[in-house]
């Protein structure tokens, strides 16, 4: 005989009249070890972030060549600079120089002239030859990376090697006496502030260049000019007044004056400052964008 069975009706006993079993709980895991909570997993890191420990482990390997130009360029053009052509300035008086020793006046110029040296040669030679020599852009192409990625990677690892130099030469102005005033400590991010102004625009370049010759150029009749005619060794107001106004519009006088005033701890307004910054800032994003562009048009498939 067929019994049917409602939906509702209850259980009814379990089968061969056994006791109904009551459920188990759950034991201990095996060995003993307590029950560890499931581990989330690990976000991504960004793509610029990823580009960027790229050129840290390229880094990893060629550092002991960077150490010496770090390291004995600053000794060097202090030396010289400040020690050697220093003596005979100061026999002839520093009132022109706003009565500072010419180690202290010439010191903050060249921490930004290095800099400004810094960026534009880690921006050519080393980008040219990331497409033509070593090929790590056209490795990077074949990745999920993205053109702005690699760019932004690139000029992150450029702002971390100005921030290095600037670090070495800082310390070397502070054991050579040249520093007048704590703000100096402030002169460090503009220093990396000025060299990134200078690294972007020249990426943006590099990128597209067809000849590493052009680089040559760029420092024989860009760079030098700029590092003799910036106020860099001698007060701009020695200049004609219409090479003054000139050398004015360059952005490495902006840097120079800056870490000039930081370093004496005298001579600049919080506006004058603020202009200085803003200077260098709109320089450095406009190079920015730029790079962006070029990085684009050269590296998308």
């Amino acid at each position: 005989m067929v019994v049917s069975v409602r939906g509702d009706d209850p259980p009814g006993p379990p089968a061969h009249g056994g006791a109904a079993r009551p459920p188990v709980p759950p034991g201990p895991p095996a060995h003993g070890r307590a029950a560890r909570p499931p581990v989330p997993p690990r976000p991504i890191p960004p793509r610029t972030f990823s580009a960027f420990r790229c050129w840290l482990t390229v880094y990893r390997r060629i550092w002991r060549s960077s150490v010496w130009s770090s390291v004995l360029g600053p000794v060097f053009y202090l030396g010289a600079m400040g020690f050697g052509l220093g003596s005979l300035v100061n026999k002839h008086g520093t009132a022109s120089l706003g009565g500072v020793s010419y180690l202290a006046f010439v010191a903050p110029a060249i921490l930004a002239t290095s800099a400004a040296n810094t960026g534009m040669a880690e921006a050519s030679w080393p980008v040219f030859g990331s497409l033509k020599w070593n090929k790590i852009y056209i490795g990077a192409q074949s990745s999920p990376l993205r053109p702005e990625d690699i760019f932004r990677g690139h000029l992150i690892f450029m702002a971390m090697r100005l921030a290095m130099n600037a670090a070495v030469t800082i310390a070397f102005m502070w054991a050579f006496g040249a520093v007048r005033s704590a703000w100096v400590v402030l002169a460090w991010p503009v220093a990396v502030l000025t060299g990134v102004a200078f690294a972007a625009p020249i990426a943006a370049y590099a990128v597209l260049a067809k000849n590493e010759l052009s680089f040559i150029y760029i420092f024989r009749f860009g760079m030098m000019p700029l590092m003799l005619f910036s106020g860099t060794f001698f007060p701009l107001s020695q200049l004609p007044g219409w090479l003054r106004a000139v050398a004015y519009a360059t952005p490495l006088w902006h840097g120079v004056a800056l870490c000039r005033a930081l370093s004496l701890g005298a001579g600049l307004s919080p506006l004058g400052a603020l202009g200085h910054v803003a200077y260098l800032a709109v320089l450095a994003a406009i190079g920015i964008w730029a790079g962006g562009r070029t990085y684009r048009r050269r590296l998308y498939v």
